[in-house]
């Protein structure tokens, strides 16, 4: 029962307001913008999204103009290419291609399909099992001049060139630094920051590494040594110092982003270390939530302090990741409502139901969310004044886990048998 539940191992999950390392009072910042800032994904095109939460790692897209008559006018369908993994791994796009990480036999497949037709251009095998585990791969493929960065659920890391899938680099995280496995296998996507690439092994002081993004040589190891979690790293500059914020097993902690040092550490303890939702930066403070009943925290940051500013059970994500937008947090909770939350104070503005543990992305002043157990995409307005749904379609059907990405006007959708691409404009 309890794996059946659990199936969630691609993301994030677990939440209980716990006291912080070194927790100081600190100046109020929930109304601030988001405090992200990346160095480097170079993609190529405008409109791509190369990385997991797309152009700017906060699940908006930049794009306006998009199509909003649903279901009067339904997005058309350019195409459908089946997937045989049976499970979450996200898409990414750049410079009109489509990658994503596929699964057949004993191997894991990173594919390259053409955006406007759907057609493969190259494909990558590399050793995997012929045992899923809530299915095999659950990472999404990060573009960066003309290179693909991927990671496996056993911890293998490959760097590809974009336009060929040649093979450029490979490490084994758990070979190369003890790693440790979670429970449901490694989730979190590559983060891609300057010349480095940020990977979460959980190895004696390898709780976080940095490798170099042209060679795969280790640049630094740090951050302590727990588990790690199911979240991607985010990029952010807290306080005037750049960091890695990290969603480990059973807490959220900084990481310097020159050195690996550990900056700080608030416990977040779940029964399950499932810790799977990508943290938002909303100034100096991080907003993190896990499902199993557990809730979410505003954490305030400052140097080595950390301080949970409120604490509720409104948001329980059970790996689905929030969105952050003037102000308010829009976000999947367990058993399955949208909601959205007072950045500042943690207040619920509106709850919807009939979501289960879908994902959602913002774009042109809308969120698209899936209602995870059937398939249906849902647009609703991206307000804090109350559930405003435009339409509903089902491009798809069927259990729907991943999040839908846009890119250069289409949007891009999977369940566990297929991805397809419609127009949104």
């Amino acid at each position: 029962m309890r794996r059946a539940i659990t199936l969630a191992v691609f993301a994030l999950t677990v939440a209980v307001l716990v006291a912080c390392r070194n927790s100081s009072t600190v100046a109020d910042t929930g109304a601030a913008g988001n405090g992200a800032v990346a160095d480097g994904v170079a993609a190529g095109d405008v409109g791509d999204w190369p990385q997991f939460r797309g152009p700017n790692a906060n699940g908006i897209s930049p794009e306006t103009g998009i199509n909003k008559a649903w279901p009067s006018n339904t997005p058309r369908t350019l195409w459908n290419v089946p997937l045989t993994d049976n499970g979450y791994a996200g898409p990414s796009v750049a410079n009109g291609k489509v990658y994503i990480i596929d699964h057949q036999g004993n191997q894991d497949i990173v594919r390259a399909l053409d955006l406007l037709t759907g057609k493969e251009e190259w494909r990558y095998g590399y050793q995997d099992t012929d045992r899923a585990n809530g299915g095999f791969a659950r990472a999404t493929p990060v573009i960066d001049h003309h290179k693909v960065y991927t990671l496996s659920r056993l911890g293998m890391a490959h760097c590809l060139d974009a336009q060929t899938g040649e093979l450029l680099w490979a490490r084994d995280i758990v070979a190369d630094f003890q790693g440790k496995r979670p429970t449901w296998d490694f989730s979190m996507s590559p983060l891609i920051d300057g010349n480095k690439v940020i990977l979460c092994p959980g190895g004696p002081n390898a709780a976080v590494v940095a490798l170099d993004k042209s060679s795969g040589e280790t640049i630094w190891q740090g951050g302590g040594s727990e588990m790690p979690g199911y979240a991607t790293p985010v990029v952010a500059n807290i306080g005037g110092t750049k960091q890695y914020v990290v969603f480990v097993a059973k807490s959220v902690i900084g990481v310097d982003a020159a050195s690996g040092k550990l900056l700080w550490s608030c416990p977040w303890v779940t029964n399950v270390d499932v810790n799977a939702a990508t943290p938002l930066v909303i100034g100096n403070s991080v907003f993190i939530t896990s499902g199993y009943g557990h809730g979410c925290a505003l954490v305030d940051v400052s140097g080595d302090s950390a301080r949970a500013r409120w604490g509720n059970k409104e948001i329980q994500a059970h790996f689905s990741s929030p969105i952050f937008w003037d102000g308010y947090i829009y976000g999947n909770s367990d058993p399955g409502n949208l909601v959205c939350l007072d950045a500042n104070t943690g207040k619920a503005m509106w709850k919807q139901p009939g979501f289960e543990r879908g994902p959602i992305v913002a774009v042109d002043g809308m969120i698209i969310g899936f209602n995870g157990a059937n398939g249906e995409l849902v647009m609703a307005r991206l307000s804090p004044a109350g559930y405003q749904e435009l339409g509903r379609i089902t491009p798809l059907g069927g259990q729907s886990w991943t999040a839908p990405i846009i890119a250069s006007g289409k949007l891009i959708v999977r369940n566990r048998n297929a991805i397809a691409c419609l127009d949104l404009k």
